[in-house]
């Protein structure tokens, strides 16, 4: 079975949400299919997308989980955002979230060290 994802974020203010979430995944988004919404692939078929939403904004909740995790923080930080928040699990999983300026939570997840 194939399947195919567009997981999206509800943003306040568009422009700041493009420089925000360009800052967060290194890239600009690979498309913007119209005026209030841009997508950026995260992996083979799998999109995260910002949309000029504000009644909605500041609910997203997502997590990727990668296997550069180590890398991608630092890239990350560079880049010049802090994480939120920087859990380990019992098991040894890792997580670091950033939240965006309209509350919307993206965090990674990483395999125990």
């Amino acid at each position: 079975m194939s399947v195919d994802l567009f997981a999206g974020i509800s943003v306040s203010d568009y422009p700041a949400a493009l420089d925000w979430y360009e800052k967060l995944l290194g890239e600009p988004p690979a498309f913007s299919p119209n005026d209030v919404e841009s997508v950026w692939q995260v992996a083979e078929n799998r999109f995260v997308y910002v949309e000029h939403r504000p009644a909605h904004a500041g609910h997203g909740l997502i997590t990727l989980f990668v296997g550069d995790f180590d890398d991608r923080m630092k890239a990350i930080t560079a880049r010049g955002l802090q994480p939120d928040r920087e859990e380990t699990y019992e098991n040894g999983v890792r997580k670091t979230t950033y939240v965006d300026p309209d509350g919307n939570e993206f965090g990674f997840g990483g395999a125990p060290l």
